[in-house]
């Protein structure tokens, strides 16, 4: 591969880029690679997660653009370029029964309508590699889901002349991941290693709820080590001043324990075009040796 290599994270909603796979990228930024975000929502029915920015009138009334300012600050944080997919938060609908979702919303649009805008993104930015969420969203907010379905027609439809025309010329990337940094492996070692110091671990209620969920363990396919950007990935989200409690539970393992104990971000490869070795330490394993 002599051309820059690429790399498009999709995700949900600002702040999602930075509690996903944030280290990752800035390792690639690091290398050379070129990194863009594709945001799909606003996040304008995001609540205000800070409790010492709850009760803030401005926030409130304006938190769209507190968001997109929080965005670009995290944006830069990362060295990452960013674009917005324009659609409109759904929110997490809570109760039982669940009520019905906002008319307009992101998880309400049609599939196939919904990833034009992505397959044209695709085809302007070329990426040779994109990371998204799993079919379960990587938990179930109805936009995490709609991301995964709609990453998944843009990625099988991009590179076809004949699906979505006037959204520019085909370009068929190669590899296609889902995000699994939240994975049980990872949460146990790190619960351990605090236990283990005398430490208390923030992930043993995790851990319990875990042993309810009816779903089968993820494969895990490849391992990123990128410890030296956890800081960078940490500033980019505190970034989201909205979304992210400083004192919270994100901030509870010491830098060195993690680095120590879990030094990688970690994948599920789920659709490659090229040929590559399992278990892999590279997103672009197969690719640097393609074309």
């Amino acid at each position: 591969m002599t051309e820059q290599l690429r790399l498009m994270a999709v995700h949900a909603h600002p702040d999602d880029e930075s509690s996903k796979g944030a280290a990752t990228m800035a390792k690639y930024v690091s290398e050379g690679v070129d990194v863009l975000v594709a945001t799909c929502t606003g996040g304008e029915r995001g609540s205000i997660l800070n409790p010492k920015l709850q009760g803030d009138t401005y926030i409130e009334e304006h938190i769209h653009e507190v968001r997109s300012r929080e965005m670009d600050e995290a944006r830069q944080i990362l060295g990452v370029k960013q674009a917005w997919l324009g659609f409109v938060d759904s929110g997490l609908p809570e109760g039982d029964p669940l009520p019905p979702l906002p008319e307009g919303c992101f998880a309400l649009v049609d599939v196939d309508e919904a990833a034009g805008a992505l397959v044209k993104l695709i085809r302007e930015f070329r990426p040779h590699v994109i990371t998204t969420y799993d079919e379960n969203g990587g938990y179930p907010h109805p936009d995490h889901i709609q991301t995964h379905k709609i990453s998944m027609v843009a990625f099988e439809a991009a590179g076809d002349p004949d699906r979505y025309p006037g959204t520019g010329a085909p370009w068929t990337p190669l590899k296609l991941y889902y995000n699994q940094g939240f994975n049980r492996a990872r949460t146990v070692a790190l619960h351990e290693a605090l236990l283990s110091r005398g430490l208390e671990s923030p992930y043993g209620e995790w851990l319990e709820r875990w042993k309810s969920f009816d779903r089968p363990e993820r494969s895990i396919t490849t391992h990123v080590p990128c410890a030296e950007y956890f800081e960078i990935r940490d500033k980019a989200l505190l970034a989201h001043a909205t979304q992210i409690d400083p004192d919270g539970a994100w901030f509870h393992v010491p830098m060195d324990i993690q680095k120590e104990v879990w030094p990688t971000e970690d994948y599920e490869l789920a659709r490659s075009l090229v040929d590559t070795s399992l278990p892999e330490d590279d997103l672009f394993a197969g690719v640097r040796e393609a074309g």
